[in-house]
């Protein structure tokens, strides 16, 4: 399995440039998975279900299984946050992995830039940025700049750069 990460400040279009990239990878028969780092904390159950049921009353993990998909929800209770390669393991193998967020982490990523978010550009400072993304011209960057809406140049990107887990 390879991988290759997404960074940039909230309201980029980090999430918007995904949802384009995994079909122009999936074209090129390769399989996709995505990882999701969330600043804050998230719920994908909601109240009255009876796997949030489970979890609010102090299950430390609660599977969902259904004849289409199935997921697994785990609770820290006070445990550390786990990093990125805690979590690689708990993923199934495919071709590529994107990640998104965990801007820290030394794999190869792709910075999403738009000036109008009124954030720095993080590439001049990260040696693992590779290349940004903008709706715009980014003088400033010390990488190659990619137009944020060609999501097959960004594609070629990915697939040269991605690096085994």
């Amino acid at each position: 399995m390879k991988i290759f990460g997404l960074t940039g400040w909230s309201g980029s279009g980090k999430t918007t440039l995904i949802v384009s990239l995994i079909p122009a990878l999936v074209r090129r028969g390769l399989t996709v998975s995505t990882m999701k780092h969330a600043h804050k904390g998230f719920d994908i159950d909601h109240p009255g279900k009876d796997s949030f049921n489970h979890r609010l009353s102090g299950a430390t993990e609660v599977l969902v299984s259904s004849p289409l998909r199935w997921a697994l929800m785990h609770e820290l209770r006070g445990e550390d946050e786990p990093t990125l390669d805690d979590l690689l393991p708990k993923m199934s193998p495919v071709d590529l992995l994107l990640v998104e967020g965990f801007k820290r982490q030394p794999h190869p990523k792709l910075e999403v830039w738009r000036a109008a978010v009124g954030k720095p550009l993080i590439a001049p400072t990260d040696p693992s940025i590779v290349a940004v993304a903008s709706d715009g011209p980014v003088p400033e960057s010390p990488v190659p700049v990619l137009r944020l809406d060609d999501a097959e140049a960004v594609a070629d990107l990915v697939v040269a750069r991605a690096v085994p887990v």
